[in-house]
């Protein structure tokens, strides 16, 4: 059944209204009628099972007909801090990130960061990505959708996380530190409710003073397997070690 996230200005109390590519989506490529289905999300993250009343030129109107307990979303609040990768990687990041979870992404203008977006670009290219994570969450049917901010400097990210109760940081030398604890130790002390912020280097990683100020944030090194992954693959392998723990087995 298809999906769709509306914006808070468009719900009444019983009834409310599609526009925008939505209502293109609904009207002109499903071909959806009157009568037909569909589910709405809330902005608050509650999703209603949804009829359609009328299709205008403009809008589609509808009518609620239960709320539904979707469980799908992570038992915690987490934050994926990304190096501006090259190319359309952050695209391909978004995407995944979202249908694995995430709540909010922060692109990172990292020292070794290759691509330097123009100031009078970000927006939009924020706004494509928001569009991304859109869709994405709607494809995995998630009750929430994820925020893509705009990009962060250091300064700000550390005064964004200052209050997360986890905070880690993917360091490609703690790969070769056979001391370093495995990433489970760390997994295993968060618990359901509470928030996560994990910095992923962009390629090359993240340089010695970066690292330095992450460390005297309180941010923790952690290892992501033994190899050097790349960074478009090491925000899914944290993000699926979460899910895994959290979600399919009983650690917390």
């Amino acid at each position: 059944m298809q999906r769709y996230f509306i914006n808070e200005e468009y719900w009444g109390e019983n009834e409310l209204a599609i526009v925008g590519d939505d209502y293109h989506h609904i009207a002109n490529v499903m071909r959806m009628k009157p009568g037909d289905q569909i589910i709405c999300n809330h902005p608050s993250g509650h999703a209603y099972l949804c009829i359609i009343d009328q299709i205008d030129d403009q809008q589609v109107y509808l009518s609620k007909l239960e709320r539904l307990d979707d469980q799908v979303e992570l038992p915690i609040q987490i934050t994926l801090i990304q190096g501006l990768p090259k190319g359309d990687k952050l695209e391909w990041i978004v995407q995944k990130s979202t249908e694995l979870g995430v709540d909010s992404i922060i692109p990172f203008n990292s020292a070794r960061s290759i691509v330097k977006w123009d100031g009078k670009k970000q927006a939009k290219k924020v706004e494509r990505l928001q569009k991304i994570a859109k869709e994405a969450s709607e494809q995995s049917h998630r009750t929430i959708l994820p925020t893509v901010e705009l990009p962060h400097s250091m300064q700000q990210i550390l005064t964004s996380t200052k209050n997360f109760e986890h905070k880690f940081v993917a360091y490609e030398e703690t790969t070769r530190t056979v001391s370093t604890k495995k990433l489970q130790t760390y997994l295993a002390q968060i618990k359901h409710g509470q928030s996560i912020a994990i910095a992923i280097g962009p390629e090359g990683g993240f340089t010695e003073k970066e690292i330095e100020q992450f460390y005297d944030a309180n941010f923790q090194p952690i290892r992501l397997g033994p190899r050097i992954l790349r960074t478009e693959t090491a925000p899914m392998y944290f993000l699926s070690t979460l899910s895994y723990l959290l979600e399919e087995t009983n650690l917390s």
